[in-house]
């Protein structure tokens, strides 16, 4: 609503002076309790008698008492400083209490493997967890739409001063391969996809786009067989014996029913021009929106370390990967 100058309410601070001056009987006690010279409690009293159109304070007498128009400011007053109170506290209180509904967005290989943990944790803080997984650039715009209070992804999330974004744990990308494969002899990625298809994530998708960027610059013909936008069905053919794929070990451990008949082998397995190829990483991040989840994002993220810590233990111990090829975000 729009107001004019004459019609804008006394600052918070004048409200507080006035109470000051009459509780206290005097200018010079009440700039004493709150702090500040009996000038600027002078001042305040004068712009409330503007505001007023009449003198709050009968200046005839010494100590100065307060007029009838004073005296009914200072009620008013009185009960607007208490409600002002009371707005702080309910809100603080509500801040500290259990929220309604957190709306959390993952992508799939995080929801499938510390996602249970995450919710498990949640439940004493929030009433109602809405988790939705998928692509990262369909949560990203979903959580920069406002459709999501919290997100866990890799893509590039805003990281304006509105937004506050930290990081929570980073893995290796592997080759995965039939169990049955035999891997001796191998050198580049493109002389495996000449024994066997390479399997492939969609384009679409932030992991698709990671892995053929880095193909750019390692084995720019390898010819891709089969794109595919989740884990399961991938390595279910990988499994099969049908290809090979380039994943992370949470993806492998999305689709862990498949592990016994699969292969993992790092990157630096396969060599070009005699040396090994170089380590890619990804690394997932987590947003919210500044100042509005209060402790929130601080809990969640030691519920993700701990969790990611435990995992990782089950991870490299499973798939036999190099303690490297995962790392949790504070442990060095």
């Amino acid at each position: 609503m729009n107001r004019d100058a004459a019609e804008v309410p006394p600052a918070w601070e004048q409200l507080i002076t006035w109470v000051a001056v009459v509780e206290t009987g005097s200018v010079s006690a009440a700039a004493s309790r709150l702090g500040v010279s009996q000038a600027s409690v002078s001042q305040h009293v004068r712009q409330l008698e503007r505001f007023c159109g009449a003198e709050l304070l009968d200046r005839s007498t010494r100590p100065g008492k307060p007029t009838s128009t004073g005296q009914r400011l200072l009620e008013h007053a009185t009960q607007l400083l208490g409600l002002a109170d009371e707005m702080a506290h309910g809100v603080r209180s509500f801040s500290r209490s259990k929220r309604p509904v957190v709306r959390i967005g993952c992508i799939d290989s995080f929801a499938a493997t510390i996602g249970p943990q995450l919710v498990r944790a949640l439940a004493d803080k929030v009433h109602k967890v809405r988790l939705f997984s998928g692509l990262s650039p369909a949560l990203i715009s979903q959580f920069n739409n406002r459709q999501m209070d919290l997100l866990i992804s890799t893509g590039d999330i805003d990281n304006s001063a509105f937004v506050n974004r930290r990081t929570l744990l980073s893995e290796q990308y592997c080759v995965v391969l039939p169990a049955s494969h035999d891997p001796s002899g191998l050198t580049t990625l493109t002389h495996l996809a000449q024994q066997l298809r390479f399997m492939h994530y969609s384009a679409r998708s932030v992991i698709g786009a990671h892995i053929a960027s880095y193909l750019h610059g390692t084995d720019p013909a390898i010819e891709r067989a089969f794109e595919f936008d989740a884990t399961d069905p991938m390595l279910a053919l990988v499994a099969a014996g049908l290809g090979f794929a380039i994943t992370t070990p949470l993806c492998l451990w999305q689709a862990r029913q498949y592990a016994s008949q699969l292969k993992v082998l790092p990157l630096s397995a396969f060599r070009r021009s005699g040396k090994p190829y170089p380590p890619l990483a990804r690394t997932f991040y987590m947003a919210s929106q500044e100042g509005e989840l209060g402790n929130l994002p601080d809990e969640i993220q030691d519920v993700v370390r701990v969790a990611g810590r435990v995992l990782k233990r089950e991870i490299v111990a499973a798939l036999k990967l190099d303690n490297a090829a995962i790392r949790i975000e504070g442990d060095g």
